[in-house]
């Protein structure tokens, strides 16, 4: 039997497994996910994140999107993404992720998971 997409996003909370080098996203920074037809937004902040927001698709268990934020020195940035979605034995979801900023230099990998 072929594995079945995981769930929507929709309405799901996600935060960072473990802090993320390169980046703004830290232990206290949340993701608010909404999902309708292949199309995400999140809005999320905490940590060094006054606020961000990230929009883009879905196809399957891949997601593609770009983030903008506001630090929480004033400055802004901006970067692309790809998650792959990941269905935990509690029913819970991680996201493996690869970015990389637009507005400076660096990429990295990271792992948010869902919260309940």
């Amino acid at each position: 039997m072929p594995d079945l997409p995981a769930p929507s996003l929709d309405g799901r909370r996600f935060a960072p497994a473990t802090e993320v080098p390169g980046g703004d996203v830290g232990a206290g920074t949340v993701f608010e996910y909404v999902e309708e037809a292949g199309v995400i937004h999140a809005r999320y902040g905490g940590g060094a994140v006054r606020l961000g927001f990230l929009v883009g698709t879905r196809e399957g268990d891949v997601l593609r999107f770009r983030y903008a934020q506001v630090r929480g020195d004033g400055t802004t940035a901006t970067g692309r993404c790809e998650s792959r979605i990941e269905a935990l034995g509690d029913g819970r979801l991680r996201l493996h992720e690869t970015w990389a900023w637009e507005s400076q230099d660096g990429a990295g990998t990271s792992v948010v998971e869902e919260v309940i």
